[in-house]
């Protein structure tokens, strides 16, 4: 093992040793355990054997973080960088990537056999494995350890879960011999304290020392109406009691980018910093800037200047990483926000405040899960320099202190899988292998691993519906089946009606005064002989009849749910292969795969990375993009590539050429929406002109100020749609089958779109 400056924690000894003795590992430890140090075992032994190390990331700004981390340690000329938009030193020893660019080297070669892509390769770690619950990427993790070569040891590193022993041994199926070190040491513990607003003087600890719920702390009261919207904001007093107490830096964390600023400038002028402080701070501040001027003239300096500073996904890539870094060097002592933050940046912080355990969703408020907790409340704590971490609870009315002390007191959450077969997946597939041989690798999936577990309620359903039906089985004295009784009650029910009828025939032919028509006497009769025929049976003096067919209709009743129940347990067993068949119903559909096998359009289709792969081919095949000039290209992109937004953004105007292409695209949107309708495929056709005019105008030159002025939008959430574009842009240089002056106007499009602040992470 290589030998630390410093004595490692016994689960950090057992997985640096599962993987020197060549096994795959999964490590499971709470945020801030020390995972890193195991991913940093494996590199030394790569840089020892001159083998290779690909150290995977959910997220750019982690990679970015962890690329530069690792090039500090081991020297710039051992490490490299690949995401959507960066390559550098592709061929180091030590490759830093999203997770994305990994699984994407993984469907450029063959599968289980080493390719150029993975030449050397020893080991890839998995940071933030978890990340596999992420209802949009979640299916990227499986991916990549479903087709990561069996000779290449996986390290996965995650942070809390409940079924990690689930996830090791499905690892251990699918990919080779993997341990599972799993562990809830904390080197740093941690206190819970909550802020009850009406004593806005202190903070209280939410146990007491035996670990009941503090008796002191009361419930927030319930203010509805045009009062709630008057209640003052208690930021300033909590932020106070943590300065009081020395429980400073914190993470402030609150689900709203609004609040986010709004609570940095409440928090201005407590005077958190020394004077020595804030001109270190504004040192660091003049020389970043002089590297980005692009952020000169940024509102939220003087916030800075203060120690405060808000961290959300509207800023910009730039502004958020000199945050970061003051943060991380102790001058910034609070940081308001949002949860993305918990997803595994280094920032650490003696304490976390929590604003509420609830929080708005599209559906009402909900309470936070037991993960989400976790990853947030584990920032507090900083190993090597604090003795406890503190995570203060903000009271709130959509909660009570003994809701959040459950909260608390929860174990993780278990991972779900999110595999969802995509046009690309299944074309990429059927380039490699046949049918059957796909079926094999889609049933590889955690999805289908872990289907025991998501199919526990379901089965549990039937079993109790199967118990239901046994103990209603019914014992006839006479020893009568069930069709017995069904007979008689078939000759009951006639004779009912008969009788009924033949009474009123007898009403109204007395009525009239006219004697009974021979047909009449003889319906009559008929219903006469059909009473003694029901007298011969026993049911008819039975005691228990009404019970006996009383039980039946509750029986068939039951049966008619357990059909139902069993067609759901039959589609949610085979759901992952169902939706690969429907996917290749479709491509059959559109002519891009023939025998199971693509075509041309099919092989261009397989390379490219989209939330529907399909609808940016038809694009590219109807030929609506040629003739474009680079701002009008971008601008046509940045619709097609922009989700559906929940807030109303005013329509600012854009080119003619852009508005007849996005009417042609609507029609191809018509054709493939039809055909996925039909075979039942969930694949979104963006077409949302958003930001298509601000992208135009800065394709054709325009200055950074002028195009952010034009919209009330976070300029991050205005860099994030520009750099989608760059990325499927940067696509068409490399798929096949691109027309050449496209791929000439798609080069152009992306020089021009990538200047400050768009280029800079």
């Amino acid at each position: 093992m290589y030998n630390f400056p410093f004595e490692l924690d016994e689960f950090q000894k057992d997985a640096c040793n599962y993987i020197s003795e060549g096994k795959s590992v999964v490590v499971c430890a709470p945020t801030g355990a020390g995972k890193t140090v195991i991913a940093e075992h494996a590199i030394h032994l790569a840089l020892e054997n001159e083998t290779r190390i690909f150290y995977t990331t959910p997220l750019k700004a982690l990679s970015n973080q962890k690329y530069y981390d690792f090039s500090q340690k081991y020297g710039a000329d051992k490490v490299g960088l690949l995401t959507g938009d960066t390559s550098i030193n592709r061929g180091a020893q030590i490759v830093v990537m999203t997770t994305e660019v990994f699984r994407n080297m993984l469907y450029g070669t063959n599968f289980g056999a080493v390719a150029d892509n993975l030449k050397d390769v020893k080991y890839v770690v998995l940071d933030e494995v978890h990340y596999m619950n992420d209802e949009q990427r979640g299916t990227v993790w499986e991916e990549s350890i479903i087709y990561c070569p069996t000779n290449v040891q996986i390290i996965a590193l995650s942070a809390t879960v409940a079924n990690a022993d689930e996830l090791t041994a499905w690892i251990n199926t699918v990919h080779s011999d993997t341990k599972l070190v799993n562990t809830d040491f904390r080197p740093v513990p941690l206190k819970f304290y909550y802020f009850d607003s009406s004593q806005p003087d202190k903070i209280l600890p939410l146990f007491t020392p035996t670990g009941q719920l503090n008796k002191k702390i009361k419930p927030e009261k319930r203010v509805w109406g045009p009062k709630r919207k008057k209640q003052r904001s208690h930021v300033k007093d909590i932020v106070r009691n943590l300065a009081d107490q020395d429980m400073l830096p914190a993470i402030y964390f609150t689900f709203s980018r609004k609040k986010c600023d709004e609570q940095m400038e409440q928090c201005a002028n407590l005077e958190l910093i020394t004077s020595g402080e804030q001109a270190q701070i504004k040192q660091f501040i003049d020389e970043y800037i002089a590297e980005n001027p692009h952020l000169y003239n940024n509102k939220h300096i003087d916030y800075l200047l203060q120690g405060v500073a808000s961290h959300h996904a509207g800023l910009l890539p730039g502004w958020k990483n000199l945050v970061e870094k003051l943060f991380q060097r102790g001058l910034i002592k609070v940081v308001f926000a949002t949860e993305t933050l918990a997803a595994g940046i280094n920032m650490p912080a003696r304490s976390t405040v929590i604003s509420s355990t609830s929080k708005r969703t599209d559906s009402g408020h909900r309470m936070l899960t037991a993960s989400e907790f976790l990853q947030m409340s584990g920032r507090a704590g900083r190993r090597g320099m604090d003795e406890v971490g503190y995570v203060t609870i903000v009271g709130t009315m959509f909660q009570t202190p003994e809701e959040v002390a459950e909260l608390v007191l929860s174990d993780a959450n278990p991972l779900e899988s999110r595999f969802s077969p995509s046009y690309s997946m299944v074309l990429n597939l059927l380039q490699r292998f046949s049918l059957e041989e796909a079926k094999e690798l889609i049933l590889k999936s955690f999805g289908y691993f872990s289907s025991g577990s998501r199919l526990k309620p379901l089965l549990a359903m039937q079993g109790a519906y199967n118990a239901e039906i046994k103990e209603r089985e019914f014992v006839c004295p006479f020893k009568h089946s069930d069709e017995d009784l069904h007979e008689y009650d078939k000759l009951r029910h006639i004779y009912v009606q008969n009788r009924q009828t033949y009474k009123k025939i007898c009403k109204q032919e007395r009525s009239k005064n006219r004697p009974l028509s021979p047909e009449a006497i003889q319906f009559g009769k008929k219903t006469k002989d059909m009473l003694a025929q029901m007298h011969q049976f026993q049911c008819d003096k039975c005691k228990l009849y009404k019970k006996h067919s009383k039980n039946i209709e509750v029986v068939e009743r039951i049966r008619v749910r357990q059909n139902k129940l069993e067609k759901e347990i039959d589609r949610q067993r085979d759901i992952f292969w169902n939706k690969f068949l429907a996917h290749r119903a479709v491509l059959k559909e559109f002519g891009y795969i023939i025998d199971d096998y693509p075509t041309e359009k099919g092989i261009m289709t397989s390379q490219i990375r989209s939330e529907n792969e399909l609808f940016i081919a038809e694009i590219i095949n109807s030929q609506v993009l040629e003739n474009l000039t680079p701002s009008q290209l971008a601008a046509v992109i940045c619709a097609i590539t922009t989700e559906d937004l929940r807030i109303d953004i005013p329509y600012i105007p854009f080119s003619e050429p852009v508005r007849k292409s996005l009417n042609l695209i609507r029609n191809i949107r018509r054709k493939v929406e039809k055909v996925q309708n039909v075979y039942l495929v969930e694949a979104p056709c963006y077409i949302n002109p958003y930001f298509s005019s601000l992208i135009e105008l800065w394709v054709e030159g325009s200055e950074w100020e002028s195009i952010t002025e034009q919209i009330d939008m976070g300029e991050g959430d205005i860099v994030r749609a520009f750099k989608r574009v760059v990325d499927i842009l940067r696509q068409f240089t490399t798929i096949s089958n691109v027309p050449e002056a496209l791929i000439y106007t798609a080069r152009e499009a992306i020089d021009k779109i990538q200047r400050e602040p768009v280029n800079i992470d």
